[in-house]
């Protein structure tokens, strides 16, 4: 089982895919997708989606994970995230590929074993697991790791579309 985990922005949105091959976990790929600032709103979340159906295809995933928002302390940008998320769910949706969402408490549990481990943490973690040379950059990427690995150890085969 081949699966795609996303880490929501809008400046940055990271991705990760791992392969499940019986209890073995494998990577095969990370990244992120930037936005520059000085791009307009709606540009950047058209780059978003398209660019989210392109590594779709390219990775052909049997099931998608997504981080669920979580608390912001700046409303404008917990906006902006949701919309971006929005575009997100929406290319998930038009691939026809399920998806499964986990909160980051649930993520930093699952990887880590502790809700409240600090990103530090779940790089040196990810690089372990997956027998990364190198901790995944930018942090955005290993997040996204995290969300898939994090899919690959609690669901054993294809999950319908569901909200965690």
């Amino acid at each position: 089982m081949r699966i795609l985990g996303i880490d929501p922005g809008y400046g940055i949105v990271g991705y990760g895919v791992v392969e499940k091959i019986g209890n073995r976990i494998a990577h095969v790929v990370h990244g992120a997708i930037t936005t520059g600032k000085e791009e307009h709103f709606e540009d950047r979340l058209d780059y978003i989606y398209s660019e989210i159906l392109r590594i779709i295809s390219n990775y052909t995933p049997s099931l998608i994970a997504v981080e669920s928002l979580y608390f912001y302390k700046n409303a404008k940008t917990a906006i902006f995230v949701g919309e971006a998320r929005g575009v997100i769910l929406l290319a998930i949706k038009h691939s026809g590929i399920p998806f499964v969402e986990f909160t980051p408490h649930q993520v930093k549990q699952t990887v880590t074993g502790y809700g409240r481990a600090e990103k530090s943490q779940i790089q040196k973690v990810m690089k372990i697991l997956l027998k990364l040379d190198e901790i995944p950059k930018p942090d955005d990427a290993a997040d996204a790791l995290a969300v898939a690995w994090c899919a690959a150890v609690t669901h054993s085969g294809l999950a319908p579309s569901s909200r965690k």
